[in-house]
C-alpha cells in the first residue's frame, strides 16, 4: 500500500479508536515497525496526530473522539479511577453522575452498593445501575445525543435545579495547565455548570489523557473542585495550583 493511502487509513483508525499503536499498525498493514514510526512522525509533523510512547493519539481542538474510541482509550486507568472514587462514596448518598466514559466506569463500580440515590443525564449510567435493586435512579430528561447516550439542554438543566446533591461526580474532555475543566459541547457544558451549582461536594474523574487534550468550552476551574481522581500525577504547575486551591488529588493505583 502506498504511503499516501496508509496515512489516510491511520487517521481513520485514530478518529475511531482515539489512538493507534506502532505494533498494531505494523500488523494491520503488514509492514515493519520502522515504517509505521516514519508514518506517525510525518502525521505528527503535519499536525494530524500527536506522538506518544508506543504510538500516537488524535490531536484535539474542537472535535471530540468518537464514543467507541473514548471507551477504549485507557480503559484500565479509568477502571482504577472508578474504583478509588466509588470507595469514597458513602452508602445513602445522593449522587449525580454526568456524561462520560469515566463516570460510566464509576457506575460499574457502584453496581453492588446500597442505599444510593443516583441522578444522571447519561442513559448508559442508568442502564448500568438498573441491575442494582438497592439503588434509586432518576434519569434527567433532555435532548438525546445518540452518539453516546447523553441528555442535554434546557429540560436537563430544569430537572437538575430540583435537587441539592450530596455529591457530584463529573468527567471532562480536557484539562489545561491553568486548571480549567473543558468540554466540546456547549449544551453539555451548561448542564455540567448547573450540576456544580447544585452539589455540596464536587469530584472530578479524569485520566491522564485529558492532560494532553484541548477543548473550547469551559465548565469550571479546578479551584471549585473538592477532589480529583486520576491515574497519574498531575503536571507540576497544575499540581502546585491544586495545593494552593486546597483541591485534593487522588492518584489511583
Amino acid at each position: 500500500m502506498a504511503q499516501e493511502f496508509r496515512l489516510r487509513e491511520i487517521l481513520d483508525i485514530a478518529r475511531t479508536e482515539g489512538k493507534v499503536t506502532v505494533e498494531g499498525l505494523a500488523e494491520h498493514f503488514g509492514v515493519t515497525v520502522q515504517t509505521i514510526r516514519r508514518d506517525l512522525a510525518e502525521l505528527d509533523e503535519g499536525g494530524k496526530l500527536e506522538r506518544v510512547h508506543g504510538g500516537a493519539i488524535l490531536r484535539s481542538g474542537t472535535t471530540n473522539i468518537a464514543y467507541r474510541g473514548r471507551r477504549a482509550l485507557n480503559a484500565e486507568g479509568k477502571r482504577a479511577i472508578a474504583r478509588a472514587c466509588a470507595a469514597e462514596i458513602p452508602d445513602g448518598a445522593s449522587v449525580f453522575l454526568n456524561i462520560g466514559t469515566t463516570t460510566e466506569a464509576v457506575a460499574e463500580a457502584l453496581r453492588h452498593r446500597s442505599g444510593l440515590l443516583v441522578v444522571t443525564n447519561n442513559m448508559n449510567v442508568a442502564n448500568i445501575l438498573s441491575a442494582n435493586a438497592d439503588c434509586q435512579i432518576i434519569l434527567a430528561g433532555g435532548t438525546l445525543r445518540r452518539s453516546d447516550g447523553g441528555l442535554t439542554g434546557n429540560l436537563t438543566e430544569t430537572t437538575i435545579r430540583q435537587f441539592k446533591f450530596d455529591l457530584a461526580v463529573i468527567g471532562c474532555s480536557a484539562l489545561d495547565v491553568d486548571g480549567d475543566i473543558l468540554d466540546y459541547d456547549i449544551q453539555e457544558v451548561g448542564v455540567s455548570r448547573e450540576i456544580v451549582r447544585r452539589s455540596r461536594h464536587i469530584w472530578l474523574v479524569a485520566d491522564h489523557t485529558k492532560f494532553q487534550r484541548q477543548a473550547p468550552a469551559r465548565i469550571a476551574s479546578m479551584g471549585e473542585i473538592d477532589t480529583m481522581f486520576t491515574d497519574m500525577p498531575l503536571p507540576e504547575t497544575l499540581a502546585q495550583r491544586c495545593v494552593e486551591w486546597q483541591t485534593r488529588v487522588v492518584v489511583a493505583a
